[in-house]
């Protein structure tokens, strides 16, 4: 029986990623209020904050410096827009602290409300920039299989999952996907990781030669795949990718909005694998999720594009409402004040072997065929038999239901493609909520083993893997 609360929910609501029709029986978890990594329910009931809200709650909840700032610049000036040469101090000096931090060359940034405009706006500057250059047949964007760039047209074709295709007639035309660097799952038996990286860089080779190179303009990837799975890449795969589009004149995108402002115990995810991007997008724990602000950085050859554009047509004819909000970039100020003052960034990579160690242990689970990570994110595959890496039948929802358990522990955690589990704390998570974290999806796993036994769930047959 659903709570009144519940109930109302199940009939105004549409939520994302959900399965719609069986949530009107079980209804939703409806949070009351939050603080540092915990939540509570509207029972009272707490709940370990094992993905950051959705990857980004980087600074945990109830930061009341980073209410104060929102409280201060609601007071001050509450709204004005980048439309037509107005500005505000806060986008200002935004942009000014993102360019410091930044691993790539930046001149500019373009700020959006979120990482699928981030994304998309990335699709239509790289698409103007090859007009700019006289390339007008140099369009086509590359993804990969179980990659994740937002939800938009454009970027939901970026993404490489196929709930985000089936039934919406995406992919549009000119979106391709190359393989997914999953070795675990994906690479040939005995293939090493250097190996698998190689195989991986000569699939990309040959799409963009059997496309034709003159019409490939660029490749997106994010540093760790989220909602593909919380994918680490194999060893080399970045280097070897990276010398596959510089041979092609193939601009490369870095989706850090996941990854970027300390996940991977450096500033961005680029930095910690070895990306050599020409841009990035970014969102998520810039704000630390309290408001939504997302954005891009312009390199310098992009941005004289962009200056002959607006000489030939009169006008930069792209951006929203919201692009540059001065509430959501005065908490972002914030929230780089503290990264940088409380040593966040630092304070990861001090942290990350104990969140590795711990998920690591899990491999010893007979459920865990893989638990993988970097810095403070990591992915845990559910397996029928760890020997072979057989997997339940997806209709049977193992991951789903250990993701429910966990809740019935007090964590919450999310069941992602192929029967995988995220992990994604706050960054201000410590050592003993890193324990209290692992040994809840511990118990979490083992109520799911006792589950799948009283069920006599097998692994699916073979020709259907």
């Amino acid at each position: 029986m659903l709570s009144n609360l519940a109930a109302r929910d199940v009939e105004t609501l549409v939520h994302p990623y959900t399965n719609l029709a069986a949530f009107r029986e079980t209804g939703p978890l409806v949070l009351e209020r939050g603080d540092g990594v915990w939540v509570y329910d509207t029972e009272g009931r707490p709940y370990l904050e094992g993905m950051a809200g959705l990857w980004c709650t980087a600074l945990g909840y109830s930061n009341a410096e980073l209410v104060a700032a929102a409280t201060e610049q609601l007071g001050r000036l509450p709204f004005s827009h980048l439309f037509s040469g107005r500005s505000h101090d806060p986008a200002i000096a935004l942009a000014e602290a993102l360019k410091e931090v930044m691993p790539v060359p930046t001149s500019k940034v373009f700020f959006t409300s979120s990482g699928s405009e981030a994304n998309d706006t990335q699709v239509k500057l790289t698409w103007y920039l090859n007009n700019a250059l006289g390339r007008p047949r140099k369009k086509k964007i590359i993804a990969r299989e179980r990659g994740y760039h937002g939800v938009t047209v454009a970027t939901a074709s970026m993404t490489g999952l196929p709930a985000n295709h089936a039934d919406w007639d995406l992919p549009l035309p000119g979106f391709l996907h190359t393989a997914c660097p999953h070795h675990y799952r994906f690479a040939e038996p005995g293939e090493t990781e250097e190996a698998f990286s190689s195989r991986l860089a000569d699939e990309l080779e040959a799409l963009i030669l059997r496309e034709d190179p003159e019409t490939v303009a660029a490749f997106v990837a994010e540093p760790v795949m989220g909602a593909g799975g919380a994918i680490t890449p194999p060893s080399g795969y970045f280097a070897k990718i990276q010398a596959v589009l510089d041979r092609y004149d193939v601009r490369f995108i870095a989706d850090e909005v996941i990854c970027g402002f300390g996940r991977l115990g450096t500033w961005f995810g680029s930095e910690a694998l070895g990306m050599r991007p020409d841009t990035i997008s970014f969102a998520k724990a810039v704000t630390s999720g309290y408001v939504p602000l997302g954005g891009v950085s312009i390199d310098e050859p992009l941005y004289e594009a962009m200056l002959d554009e607006s000489r030939k047509l009169g006008t930069f004819g792209h951006g929203t409402t919201y692009s540059g909000h001065p509430v959501a970039c005065a908490v972002a100020l914030k929230t780089l004040e503290i990264y940088r003052r409380d040593r966040i960034v630092e304070g990861v990579a001090a942290k990350a072997p104990q969140f590795q160690a711990r998920l690591a242990r899990l491999r010893e689970h007979p459920l865990v065929g893989e638990a993988r990570g970097i810095g403070l994110i990591g992915g845990v595959e559910i397996v029928a038999d760890k020997a072979s890496k057989a997997q339940f039948e997806p209709k049977a929802g193992v991951a789903a239901r250990c993701v429910a358990f966990a809740q019935a522990e007090g964590l919450i955690v999310r069941f992602l493609v192929g029967d995988r589990v995220a992990v994604c704390p706050p960054l201000v998570i410590r050592p003993d909520e890193i324990d209290a974290l692992f040994d809840r999806l511990e118990r979490a796993l083992d109520r799911t083993a006792a589950w799948i036994a009283a069920e006599g769930l097998a692994a699916m047959p073979a020709q259907a893997r």
